[in-house]
């Protein structure tokens, strides 16, 4: 099971929408700073931020080619984020069935 405070920092990270288009475009493979940073009117500095962002909370990794430093998907914290929304999303489903036949209980009483 994955700590609360390392879904915390997924969490955080995938709170900005900088963030998340970053990691759908490394869902299509691997990307350089340069190509990362292309389709955002920000500085290569700027997006070099949103990176480390990125790789403290292990959503990315990077690896050093040659001259390059290529960044890549991270998918097991996602999973790990992905799992605990899932069993929340059923506990609150289950909760809204309950109140949904208690709700039907009281009717029928009536």
């Amino acid at each position: 099971m994955v700590a609360v405070d390392e879904l915390s920092l997924v969490f955080s990270a995938l709170a900005d929408p900088t963030r998340r288009a970053i990691l759908e475009r490394l869902a299509h493979g691997d990307a350089t700073v340069n190509q990362l940073a292309e389709p955002f009117e920000m500085s290569q500095q700027a997006v070099s931020k949103h990176l480390k962002v990125l790789e403290h909370a292990r959503l990315i990794s990077r690896s050093r080619t040659a001259q390059s430093r290529p960044c890549a998907l991270d998918t097991v914290r996602l999973d790990a984020a992905v799992g605990w929304i899932v069993r929340h999303r059923q506990i609150w489903a289950d909760r809204h069935d309950r109140l949904d036949e208690h709700l039907a209980a009281l009717r029928k009483a009536e």
